[in-house]
């Protein structure tokens, strides 16, 4: 299949290997989003050597992954008995390729080659400083999905790659338009509003959105892959956290608290509710960031700004929001979201799921709104004082003196805005304005799926966003 959209990603590739210096890029980014994929249907032609570390191998298994690699792409002799041997044929490899033409070198899955007491990052770190980085033709290329790993070790090495790495990709989800194109191309006839449902369960993940049939309607889809006996992601969460971290145990932690505090918690609420967590929690948190599974929401202070210390971490992944939801307590029935697609339950689910469908669309509501030319700082809101709470979920702070007040609902038609509604809206307004002491003017807006049933009351709205204006 070709590729779906990474445009950017994919004209940063072609810099690197048109450039007339040795690269080194580390991409990164979470399980199953397409990093080996995007790299290999971009560059594969032009690869002089590629590997893969091979997932819970043994150190031997690694070595002779690599060796076999080595023979593969023309090397003479691959047997070795420590890394920097490794690499030394590695570069006689590459020697013999000669240096009228970029020679780029894929290492995949790295973190499996890094072994208790191996070498093998030092041997690496070698290689390139001591050859590959003054060749001017070598485009070194490391990816893993290993995060904790690649940013201690690759990304913010102390050692050998200290400071070496000259570019990164951190590959994120498929936004909704690429999500649509993708199924699109697959042959899938779906609405746009089902389009979005099904990003609302599995996010912008070009692996699980591969497992979908054609053939099946979204509820069908999701009991096969959820809920059937021989679901294919019914154990990915665990599968999943594994893969990523050596010592998942601690981030699973953090990913089921949040879980079951969805309007988000401060890292003070956190480092509270975990007990003996401070050590470590600040790196957890960033690596859980960094393969968005996690999001990080500024608040905003009194008379603007950002108040930093109240910023508020939520649960981002949509997958992993869905399995704690409806997959981690086991039902026997085969066929629960068909048979629960329409209930008050679910309909509620999709009401918070929207909300967070908005929140990873953030530049498209701009877009919508006509202000992406202008500077903009978004932000959550939550009252400390007002009874009972009022909360604010995005407020897009504009430099041309107003805000944009973001009102999300949804619906299966046309949104009602009613008198009840409507006065819940402005207490929020008055209360954000009052207790931060906001000066500029506020614009009300309402994202819908399909707009706003024209009333009384929608006419006081100032903006309107539609599900269609998420899939620019």
């Amino acid at each position: 299949m070709k590729i779906i959209g990474r445009e950017k990603e994919i004209e940063s590739l072609r810099k690197l290997v048109g450039s007339d210096k040795s690269e080194f890029l580390a991409v990164y980014g979470r399980r199953r989003v397409g990093k080996t994929f995007l790299i290999r249907q971009t560059l594969s032609k032009m690869f002089a050597f590629s590997t893969t570390g091979i997932l819970e191998g043994t150190p031997n298994e690694q070595r002779e992954s690599f060796g076999a690699a080595l023979l593969e792409y023309g090397a003479d002799n691959a047997k070795f008995s420590t890394w920097i041997e490794a690499f030394g044929m590695l570069r006689n490899l590459l020697e013999k390729k000669g240096k009228d033409k970029p020679l780029v070198v894929f290492i995949d899955e790295l973190s499996c080659f890094d072994t208790q007491r191996s070498g093998f990052v030092r041997a690496l770190g070698y290689f390139w400083n001591n050859w590959a980085a003054w060749e001017g033709n070598i485009k070194l290329i490391v990816c893993g999905s290993a995060t904790s790993w690649m940013t201690k070790n690759v990304l913010n090495g102390k050692g050998g790659l200290h400071n070496r790495v000259t570019d990164t990709m951190n590959l994120k989800q498929f936004t909704l338009r690429e999500t649509e194109t993708y199924l699109q191309e697959a042959g899938f006839k779906w609405t746009r509003q089902s389009i979005a449902q099904c990003y609302m369960i599995l996010g912008g993940i070009p692996y699980y959105l591969g497992l979908l049939n054609k053939n099946l309607s979204l509820p069908q889809n999701i009991d096969m892959l959820f809920f059937a006996s021989d679901s294919k992601l019914k154990d990915e969460y665990k599968r999943l956290y594994c893969s990523l971290f050596k010592h998942p145990e601690y981030y699973m932690k953090v990913i089921e608290l949040l879980s079951s505090n969805k309007s988000g918690l401060t890292r003070n609420e956190i480092s509270n509710k975990l007990v003996g967590s401070n050590g470590q929690l600040s790196m957890v948190l960033n690596d859980l960031q960094q393969c968005g599974f996690i999001g990080y929401f500024n608040v905003r202070g009194r008379n603007g700004g950002v108040k930093s210390s109240d910023g508020l971490y939520r649960l981002s992944d949509f997958y992993t929001i869905f399995y704690f939801d409806f997959c981690k307590s086991k039902t026997s029935d085969e066929q629960f979201w068909s048979h629960q697609i329409s209930t008050p339950k679910i309909n509620t689910w999709f009401g918070f799921a929207y909300e967070r469908l908005c929140m990873a669309h953030v530049p498209q509501i701009k877009s919508a709104l006509g202000i992406s030319g202008i500077h903009t700082e978004f932000y959550s809101w939550r009252s400390k004082n007002s009874t009972p709470s009022a909360q604010i979920d995005l407020l897009i702070e504009r430099s041309d003196g107003m805000i944009n007040l973001c009102e999300i609902k949804y619906s299966s038609g046309d949104y009602l805005l009613d008198s009840k509604e409507f006065e819940k809206i402005l207490n929020r307004q008055n209360t954000f304005v009052n207790e931060t002491n906001c000066k500029q003017g506020v614009f009300l807006t309402l994202v819908t799926v399909s707009g706003a049933k024209n009333n009384e009351y929608s006419q006081q709205i100032n903006n309107f966003v539609t599900i269609n204006d998420l899939f620019r």
